[in-house]
């Protein structure tokens, strides 16, 4: 049936069509560097998003749980075997997408009669110095992106490119862990409402529009999180360089995050 080359590309495009409908109603994922490590932010309905990988890696994903964990579990196991092979100084976010997850999330893609994965990855590694640090994006078709000082997973590209602008605006040099906290937490916001914007007005047969990062306030954001966040659990995991001993992960609690967001937020971690 798709022996002929523009059937296979017909069928990739129906693919894309079909995994783009699927994120619509994903939950947006926030990596931010801030001044001693990397922060990293989502809301979930109970089911992790955020997790680490190794002791300088964390994960943090969008899309179906199954295979969001079947590729989490691959990337431990590469990353293991490579710090036991080598050493744990090989064991990078660079090497760990290039080499590993990538080319296996790009070849179920291609592989039009097998399912693709329904995800979207966002890779962390903490550098051994500040300014050094790494955040790569990985796409449902195997695709990847680099970035330096934020990086986040959405529903849509349109969608992706507001939070970053979003992000960047706020701060030019890296935040404090407080200021982090809020600025993720208000890029998520951001983009869980475009999300919604985007799929009202496909529902009404107008073209999505796009928000200008000048435009937009805190208040209107903290007003959709209140709404947003109810009953869902909000996650949040640092990279810490300050942290002692190998592992740098650690998962803020929710005492910790009701200390660090604003008060006036309104909304209550448990």
């Amino acid at each position: 049936m798709y022996e002929e080359p523009y059937k296979w590309v017909e069928a990739v495009g129906n693919r894309r069509q079909y995994l783009d409908e699927q994120f619509k109603q994903g939950s947006p994922v926030v990596a931010l560097v801030y001044d001693t490590g990397i922060l990293l932010l989502t809301v979930s309905k109970g089911t992790p998003k955020l997790y680490e990988v190794y002791d300088r890696l964390a994960l943090g994903g969008m899309g179906h749980p199954a295979d969001l964990e079947k590729l989490r579990f691959s990337l431990l196991e590469m990353a293991h075997v490579e710090g036991f092979n080598r050493s744990p100084s090989d064991v990078t976010g660079g090497r760990m997408v290039k080499y590993g997850i990538a080319p296996v999330i790009k070849q179920a893609f291609e592989e039009i009669f097998k399912a693709p994965f329904i995800v979207k990855i966002l890779l962390a590694e903490l550098g051994q110095k500040a300014g050094k640090d790494s955040l790569l994006v990985i796409n449902y078709d195997g695709t990847f992106e680099e970035g330096a000082q934020c990086a986040v997973l959405a529903a849509s590209r349109p969608v992706e490119r507001d939070m970053v602008a979003y992000l960047k605006q706020q701060a030019s040099t890296p935040p404090s862990l407080e200021q982090a906290c809020g600025m993720a937490l208000r890029a998520w916001a951001l983009g869980d409402r475009s999300q919604r914007k985007a799929g009202e007005d496909r529902s009404e047969q107008n073209p999505a529009t796009t928000e200008s990062p000048a435009a937009i306030d805190a208040a209107s954001l903290y007003a959709h999180l209140r709404d947003a966040v109810a009953e869902k659990t909000v996650e949040c995991a640092l990279l810490d360089r300050n942290q002692p001993g190998s592992s740098k992960y650690r998962v803020l609690t929710p005492d910790e995050l009701g200390r660090l967001l604003p008060k006036d937020i309104g909304v209550v971690f448990s």
